[in-house]
């Protein structure tokens, strides 16, 4: 009986379940679930490409180009440039530089216009101008003086001066204003009024470079009318003045 007993305990124990290990709580359990899906790698879904070769020269997109019209010729229209006073060769006198001569008659275009441009060679000043010769005149671009309006010149060198009595800066900008307008009387007005005696100490230092101007401009078209040099054109003129001085200072 007692070996009957014995094995019954045996069987009973190999029969009893085991015991297995339980979460702690259900919240435990999903925190291991929600860890394992976040800590799970994203992987991108692969593309098929096709290999670019290293050297590949790149394409520019191609773009649409509108058919070709024929190119329009474009031709300049002429200014009118018909009134040509000038030729080359001929002497002339600028207002602003005194005299000069024609080298020719330039076409050039200026603003889709054809220009005819006179070219003229101030020798002495080492300088060259271009004047259109649609604004010659306006310019005051003009021939050498006649014989007779040279006389009225000298006449007016011989003349008395006539000295205005105002400042000093007033009767130089006009002394400078008639030199500049080329007219040889004018300018001959301004030789009279500062060549006051044979002493030049009696002049200031711009009293002396006005008569200078004057003195140059005058003589370059006396020497151009008459053919001669300027250097004896500039002694007859200052000659004259001498005479002129002496007689007013006299009297």
């Amino acid at each position: 009986m007692a070996t009957k007993s014995n094995t019954k305990m045996r069987n009973a124990r190999s029969n009893k379940p085991k015991n297995t290990k339980m979460p702690a709580n259900k919240n435990s359990a999903r925190k291991s679930s929600v860890n394992k899906t976040v800590n799970k790698p994203l992987t991108a879904k692969a593309v098929a490409t096709k290999p670019v070769p290293a050297n590949a020269p790149l394409k520019a997109p191609q773009q649409k180009t509108a058919p070709k019209m024929a190119e329009k010729v474009k031709v300049a229209k002429v200014a009118d440039n018909d009134n040509r006073d000038f030729a080359k060769g001929d002497f002339v006198v600028y207002p602003a530089h005194g005299v000069g001569q024609i080298e020719g008659v330039e076409t050039h275009v200026i603003g889709g216009m054809q220009v005819s441009l006179y070219a003229i060679a101030f020798e002495k000043d080492r300088m060259r101008v271009k004047i259109p010769v649609m604004k010659a005149k306006t310019s005051g671009l003009r021939r050498l003086s006649t014989g007779n309006r040279l006389q009225d010149a000298i006449k007016t060198l011989k003349g008395r001066a006539r000295i205005r009595r105002t400042m000093w800066s007033r009767r130089a900008q006009e002394y400078e204003t008639k030199i500049n307008s080329g007219d040889p009387i004018s300018i001959a007005e301004v030789l009279r009024d500062l060549k006051r005696s044979n002493d030049d100490t009696e002049q200031s230092y711009s009293e002396r470079q006005i008569y200078q101007s004057a003195l140059q401009r005058l003589a370059r078209e006396v020497a151009a009318v008459e053919k001669i040099t300027e250097a004896k054109a500039t002694e007859r003129l200052e000659g004259l003045l001498t005479k002129a001085a002496a007689k007013n200072k006299a009297a």
